[in-house]
């Protein structure tokens, strides 16, 4: 079997996907999805090609080490990115060829249903006390057990008011008791906090028995997200923005967190997440995938999840259209049931796409996402 072919479509409302297709007829798609650089992604995937074509898609890792070592730049997450998209598909092919999961032939199943969290208050870092309320609940009764929030909205200085500190975790209460105690709660920070206030912040936020705190600080600095961690006794996570085995070394070996959160759309694919995952559990470390993107990414931790036995929760954007589920992509979009996804068992990474949607769903790929720095904040955040 041969590759034959690799085409890129941006796909609405913000996603990226990469078909790849061989001689033989069988077709792998993966999503390469980098918000707000799509069109750059998908220029480094056609340089890509050129490499792929007349191989054989079943040499995963040869693939994968031809397109990370054969340049002379690597890392970053426009390579990675791209090279993620590209190694999914291709572990779609292989599944697809050998009639089985993905997760077969990544050592089988650990577990029979994957755990979900939901973005608890969509598209929004600075809601009222009321929104907080209705949205737990709606999340709740729809049978999550798992929440995530984004309530540290820029602009946050170095050293901060009190005002400012109350307020964050005037919300985080509000949204423990509109949860409950048999709710897990984790708070994003996006790395938007000084490592002056995160420890402030988080000594304040210790009675709400939260699930985890992601990025407190920003993650470049592994020496301080360890000195943070072990000022509190909530559990801290991060790896958004790491990339490849590489990138999460030393924040594993150093103990600097609790959870790691390899994204499978960057840190180099399928195969990267679960060696992430081996280091991980050797020092104790859980996984919880992310991935706010769409369903096809979800499809990719889904077959992760499934199998590593350190796993946590996987992220789920919670779209109320259901469209990071598949709808309106995917021939039988995937269901969440009382918080849970069962593991798929459709071969290669366990969907069908209707491929006359993509077509209708593709556009130009020219949007935009800015990263804004304000010098009133001390952090970069998404706006």
């Amino acid at each position: 079997m041969k590759i034959i072919d690799v085409q890129v479509f941006q796909i609405k409302p913000r996603w990226m996907l990469v078909k790849i297709s061989t001689d033989e007829g069988i077709t792998g798609w993966g999503e390469p999805t980098l918000e707000g650089k799509a069109t750059v992604v998908e220029e480094a995937i056609k340089v890509f090609a050129d490499l792929l074509i007349g191989e054989d898609p079943m040499r995963i890792e040869h693939l994968y080490n031809k397109l990370y070592r054969g340049g002379f730049y690597r890392g970053g997450p426009i390579l990675c990115s791209a090279i993620s998209g590209i190694e999914q598909a291709l572990w779609d092919i292989k599944g697809k060829r050998l009639g089985v999961p993905v997760w077969q032939l990544l050592g089988g199943k650990y577990r029979d249903r994957i755990r979900m969290y939901a973005h608890t208050v969509p598209f929004n870092d600075d809601p009222s006390k009321d929104e907080i309320s209705y949205w737990v609940k709606k999340r709740v009764d729809d049978g999550f057990t798992a929440l995530k929030t984004s309530m540290v909205a820029p602009p946050i200085r170095h050293i901060d008011t009190w005002d400012k500190v109350e307020s964050i975790v005037e919300r985080i209460a509000a949204m423990r008791e509109a949860a409950g105690k048999n709710v897990d709660i984790a708070v994003d920070f996006h790395g938007r906090i000084s490592p002056a206030m995160a420890p402030l912040l988080m000594k304040e936020l210790e009675p709400y028995h939260l699930m985890f705190i992601e990025e407190p600080v920003l993650p470049e600095n592994v020496d301080v997200m360890k000195k943070i961690s072990e000022k509190t006794v909530i559990p801290i996570a991060a790896g958004e923005r790491l990339f490849t085995t590489f990138g999460f070394r030393e924040i594993i070996e150093k103990q600097a967190v609790n959870v790691v959160q390899p994204d499978v759309c960057h840190c180099g694919g399928i195969l990267q997440t679960l060696k992430i995952a081996a280091m991980a559990e050797n020092y104790y470390i859980s996984v919880a995938p992310h991935n706010p993107l769409g369903p096809v990414a979800l499809a990719a931790c889904l077959q992760i999840d499934t199998c590593i036995p350190n796993f946590t929760a996987q992220e789920h954007p919670t779209h109320e259209e259901k469209l990071d589920l598949g709808n309106g992509l995917f021939k039988e979009p995937f269901v969440i049931k009382d918080g849970y996804i069962d593991v798929p068992q459709r071969p290669g990474l366990g969907f069908e796409i209707d491929e006359y949607a993509v077509k209708e769903l593709s556009y130009d790929g020219k949007w935009s996402n800015p990263i804004l720095y304000h010098e009133d904040d001390n952090s970069l955040g998404e706006w």
